[in-house]
Formats: C-alpha cells, sequence, structure tokens
C-alpha cells in the first residue's frame, strides 16, 4: 500500500489486545492510532510496544511470517497513541485472541447494518491478512465461542465425573482433534472421514435401443439381461451419517447439565500447574511460538 492509498485505523484499548490489532493493521500498510482512557497508560503501552513488539517483528520477518509487505521499521512507523474521548463514536469490536496469529475475524451484524458495510469490513480483514466470516445474524457468544464453550463444557463433565485427567483431556484435543481441525473443520472432517462405498441397483432393462446402449457403456454396471446392474458411489457426507447418525445422537443425548465451572475440578486443573503464575509467561510464550510456526507452515 502506497502512502497516497494510506487510510487510518483507530483501535480503542492499548492492552494486550489492541496492541495485537495494531500489529494485524500495521502489517496491511494502515496507519494505527491507539486510543485509551487513561492517556498516560496508552503512552506507556506504545513505549512497550515499540521496546518489546519491534524485537518481536524481527524475528517474525527473519522467519518469513511477518505479514504483509512492509518490513518490521516500517510497520512501527505508522503506529502512535492517542487520548480516548475523541474516538469513541461508531465504534464496534471484533476479536480472537492472539488476532495476530489467530486470523479468524467474526463479522456480525446488527439488524440494521448495511450490506455494504459488511463487504467493506470483509474487504479490509482480507486485506490485512485476516481470515473473515459473515454471522448471518447477532446470537450470544458468536460462533466460535459457542463452539470452543461446548468443547469446554464436556472436557469439564468428563474430569468431574472421573473419566479422564486434566492433562490426557488436553492431549485429546492437542494430538487428536485439534491436529485436523488446524487445516480442516469438522463439517468436512466428517465428509473425509467416511470413505466412498459403492451401492449395487439393479434396473430392469426391456430394450436394446441405442440410447440405452449408450448409458450402458458410460456407467459402472454388468448387463444380466433382462437386468441391469449398476454400481455407483455414495458421497462421504452421506456415508458418514449413516454410519455414525445414531451413535452421535446417543452420545449427545447422554451429555449432562451445564457445568458451573468451579469446586473440584476448577482445584484440580489448579494442582497441575496451568494457573501457577511463574508458569503462565513460559506457556504462552511456547503458545505464540508454536503459533507461529502452525501459521508458517499453513502459508
Amino acid at each position: 500500500m502506497s502512502s497516497s492509498e494510506a487510510k487510518t485505523i483507530t483501535v480503542i484499548g492499548s492492552g494486550l489486545i489492541g496492541r495485537s490489532w495494531a500489529m494485524v493493521f500495521m502489517s496491511g500498510g494502515y496507519r494505527v492510532k491507539i486510543y485509551d482512557n487513561q492517556a498516560a497508560r496508552a503512552f506507556q503501552e506504545v513505549r512497550s510496544v515499540l521496546e518489546n513488539k519491534a524485537k518481536h517483528l524481527e524475528e517474525l520477518q527473519e522467519a518469513h511470517i511477518l505479514s504483509g509487505q512492509l518490513s518490521a521499521s516500517e510497520q512501527l512507523a505508522l503506529l502512535s497513541s492517542h487520548d480516548l474521548p475523541q474516538a469513541l463514536a461508531g465504534t464496534f469490536f471484533i476479536q480472537v485472541n492472539p488476532p495476530y496469529y489467530l486470523r479468524l475475524v467474526e463479522l456480525v451484524p446488527h439488524p440494521e447494518t448495511l450490506p455494504g458495510v459488511m463487504d467493506t469490513t470483509h474487504a479490509l480483514m482480507t486485506a490485512v491478512g485476516q481470515a473473515p466470516v459473515r454471522l448471518k445474524k447477532e446470537i450470544d457468544g458468536f460462533a466460535l465461542n459457542r463452539v470452543q464453550y461446548a468443547i469446554i463444557a464436556e472436557s469439564w463433565r468428563l474430569l468431574e465425573n472421573g473419566v479422564i485427567s486434566v492433562k490426557d483431556i488436553d492431549l485429546v484435543m492437542s494430538e487428536g482433534l485439534g491436529m485436523r481441525y488446524a487445516f480442516i473443520g469438522p463439517m468436512e472432517t466428517m465428509h473425509l472421514n467416511a470413505p466412498e462405498v459403492l451401492l449395487c441397483q439393479s434396473i430392469a432393462i426391456f430394450s436394446s435401443d441405442e440410447l440405452t446402449s449408450a448409458w450402458i457403456r458410460s456407467s459402472h454396471c454388468l448387463k444380466v439381461w433382462p437386468t441391469l446392474y449398476v454400481w455407483s458411489t455414495l458421497p462421504g457426507l452421506e456415508d458418514y451419517l449413516q454410519r455414525y447418525r445414531e451413535g452421535m445422537r446417543r452420545v449427545l443425548n447422554a451429555f449432562g447439565p451445564v457445568p458451573e465451572f468451579s469446586g473440584e475440578a476448577a482445584e484440580c486443573i489448579n494442582k497441575v500447574g496451568l494457573s501457577e503464575p511463574q508458569h503462565l509467561s513460559a506457556r504462552r510464550e511456547r503458545r505464540d511460538q508454536l503459533l507461529m510456526g502452525l501459521a508458517k507452515l499453513k502459508k
């Protein structure tokens, strides 16, 4: 994006999420103004970005996974901070954390939102390297959180019921479902997980005219007069549902009530050290490094 084409993006809030979104838009060549309800905090956070994110962006550049066409130094030159009051009118918030690594953006229209607004926002997010999806209407939790909460809830129930340990339920996701969900979603998973099968159909043939002969030659068939045996394939999704529909319904009906997300299960998670302060920073760093590698692999 040339300087004459550059536009300004306003980010409300200078915390982790705001700074991550600033990185996303800077990578697309946009000038970014970060606003905060405390001007001093905004300037402090921007200084932190300049000191800490500069090294981060340089590492991304060296690994050849820096987003956008601009260098790390060119992206940092697009960042500035400002006080909040002048920037509040007409704003809305969209995020997946951390947005620099997780490209998904949910676009959720108000009933009175014009289609052109959604189109413009979709184009903007695509231009800065995100992966926007359109929700057709507002729903509590949006799409990602509703899917995520369903996984968390059943994982919690399995812990509460003594079925599995904290470490092993995480492995179910990281070494099982998560391996394929990083590249394909649940609907495509169903479609690909069931093999196509051959179905045999018998059709009575009472004539041998030219049209019938041509159809026979173009089909997978065996003619035993006056019956024609035709083999056809059953699509993956249809086969999957025929095989597993009843089993899925049986298991889903056995799910328990919504957990309270407290009590013994919470204590059990704490005991394995997932929430110990001295471990959080290292775990987040490891998460971001792995996400960097995954993002590079998916390019």
